[in-house]
């Protein structure tokens, strides 16, 4: 698993590849949002187009870091997952709970009033 972050215009955007599956693929993940909730940053887009695979771990940790942002006022946004993480969020209906976005234009005008 690859992870890397910006911010831009106080929105978090953190880009995955490879596989989701637990510790130790989550860890750089969790360590990059914890660093920027630190900054008083609310919002967060997560780029899931080039994750592979994603099991309940995985789901888990995205179920978590949604809940720090929403608990500080803030909303998080998933930027188009790829075949599985899709099924499988549809599958657990948390299609129902994460806001998805096709692409960073999309999440970033989703995310600007919560941003500002």
């Amino acid at each position: 698993m690859t992870t890397t972050s910006s911010l831009h215009n106080g929105i978090l955007f953190v880009r995955l590849a490879g596989d989701l599956v637990g510790p130790p693929d989550t860890a750089p993940l969790v360590q990059a949002v914890n660093e920027y909730l630190g900054a008083a940053v609310t919002s967060c887009a997560i780029d899931l187009s080039d994750v592979r695979y994603i099991n309940s771990t995985g789901i888990g940790v995205l179920v978590s870091l949604l809940t720090k942002f929403r608990t500080r006022g803030g909303e998080m946004v998933l930027i188009n997952p790829a075949d599985h993480p899709r099924k499988l969020l549809a599958l657990t209906k948390l299609n129902n709970i994460f806001t998805i976005a096709a692409d960073e234009a999309a999440a970033r005008h989703q995310l600007t009033p919560a941003a500002l």
